[in-house]
């Protein structure tokens, strides 16, 4: 078995990251009765023994004594981390684990980046470290933040960078979370631009989730739940966004319904790290199958289903219903439609009691509507693991290597650009050390580069086979 460390950086990645966690445990909970430290935990858990105080020796066999998860938790604010602290999940991590300032990023990507990474370097890189000597065979680093504040985009992609240069072996996976159109954030246009140049540098593997998107998702939830038709009583336990059984605080806040749907995002994309299947699929095999070329490694997520009925007794159909909901714009975590979009590959992550024949058979059912390029014809991967999400029989995690993350990106470059022409809020960003001018250029110039090659894949659609322009492999 390997081991994964988490890092949430900002409000956002330490708000998803403590639903993760939550949701965690309560799978793991759910299967493991005896309490029994086996590998399953200890991908994402340390046992400690705590008697000796502090951080005491791991024990990797017979009852749990103290799990500690593997995870730093940075912000730059200590309003979010301390109510993690001091809320249900305090006793998962210790002060070890966590870097902390009191007077945030102010929205201000150069803050993060610049300021707040030279001046923490040290102390991350260290805490990086202690994280990975604790891991018998780290295999994959997951970096939770927000693209539209200071800290998550600015200290966030500094960290990519850190890990790149420290573990330049251990694959780098990032669950950035895109700004809507009316963000209240006025300068998050600049910071996730800027943000994007270093995740298409540092990053092997990016999800990019749009808040619009999981607003959307949760009120579509909130309806189907709350509609009571006649026959289709929602199976208590089974909605997404639903933090039921686990181990909340009463007060539910706002943003916890959106978090708890990215928790379980990354609970079914690591299932087979953790549980066992009949086809495993491991984090590694993701980056490799799914990114043909290096900077096109933005992966289009679907989650389905979002919630169980109760009294649906026709497996068979709700199977078939599960894959193709996967594939309609309804379940997208970005706001895109890769139907009408070219696949570069696909990756199906499954979860629960479903056959590999019902796999094959989905798959024959759905490639006759899908564009897949011409020279992946066959580019689909597909991991079953046996252990489904609490409160389901199965699930099903589709990752999409598509085009139809395109719009998003235009949308981004355009809000940059209306903001860039009138130089507006560049002072603030100027005035911090290290900061030039020329950073916002080449971050522009970057996320250009990204569209145009979307755009060289999308005209082979339909076509003859086009190469765009790629390596030059010297003969």
């Amino acid at each position: 078995m390997t081991q994964s460390v988490v890092v949430q950086v900002g409000q956002c990645g330490n708000q998803v990251g403590c639903r993760f966690w939550d949701l965690a445990l309560r799978e793991h909970a759910d299967v493991n009765k005896e309490g029994i430290y086996d590998e399953a935990l200890s991908s994402f858990f340390r046992n400690v023994d705590t008697r000796s105080g502090g951080d005491g020796p791991d024990i990797y066999k017979g009852k749990i004594c103290s799990l500690k998860a593997r995870a730093l938790l940075i912000d730059m604010e200590e309003g979010v981390v301390n109510e993690i602290l001091q809320g249900p999940l305090r006793d998962v991590f210790d002060s070890k684990q966590l870097i902390t300032d009191v007077s945030g990023s102010g929205n201000n990507w150069a803050v993060g980046h610049k300021l707040y990474g030279s001046q923490y370097q040290e102390n991350i890189v260290e805490k990086l470290r202690k994280a990975a000597e604790h891991c018998d065979c780290l295999q994959c680093f997951f970096i939770i933040h927000s693209m539209g504040g200071g800290t998550g985009s600015g200290l966030g992609t500094f960290v990519l960078k850190l890990l790149e240069d420290e573990f330049p072996e251990v694959y780098r996976f990032v669950t950035s979370v895109y700004p809507s159109g009316e963000d209240d954030v006025i300068t998050s246009p600049y910071n996730s631009v800027l943000a994007m140049k270093e995740l298409n540098e540092h990053a092997d593997c990016v999800l990019p989730i749009e808040n619009e998107s999981l607003f959307d998702i949760v009120n579509k939830i909130h309806q189907m739940a709350n509609s009571g038709k006649l026959g289709s009583t929602v199976k208590r336990n089974s909605l997404v966004t639903s933090s039921a059984g686990s181990a909340k605080t009463a007060q539910e806040k706002p943003f916890d319904a959106m978090n708890n749907i990215l928790a379980n995002l990354l609970l079914n994309l690591t299932s087979s790290a953790r549980f066992e299947g009949s086809l495993n699929m491991d984090l590694n095999e993701i980056s490799m199958n799914l990114v043909p070329f290096p900077r096109l490694h933005y992966l289009v997520s679907s989650l389905t289903p979002l919630y169980t009925l109760a009294d649906v007794n026709v497996p068979s159909r709700r199977l078939d219903q599960m894959f193709s909901d996967a594939f309609s714009r309804d379940h997208q975590l970005i706001q895109a439609d890769p139907k009408h979009s070219i696949y570069l590959a696909c990756a199906l992550l499954v979860r629960g009691n479903v056959q590999v024949s019902d796999l094959r058979r989905n798959i024959e059912r759905l490639k006759p509507s899908l564009h897949f390029v011409s020279w992946n014809q066959e580019g689909w991967k597909t991991g079953l693991c046996s252990v489904p999400p609490v409160g389901h029989s199965h699930s099903l995690l589709a990752l999409a290597n598509n085009t139809c993350v395109k719009p998003t990106f235009i949308e981004l470059k355009d809000r940059f650009m209306k903001l860039y022409k009138k130089k507006a809020h560049l002072h603030h960003y100027l005035h911090v050390d290290g900061m030039e001018q020329s950073c916002f250029s080449e971050a522009i110039s970057s996320l250009s580069d990204l569209i145009e090659e979307y755009n060289e894949l999308d005209a082979t659609k339909g076509g003859p086979r086009t190469d765009p322009s790629r390596l030059k492999i010297a003969v």
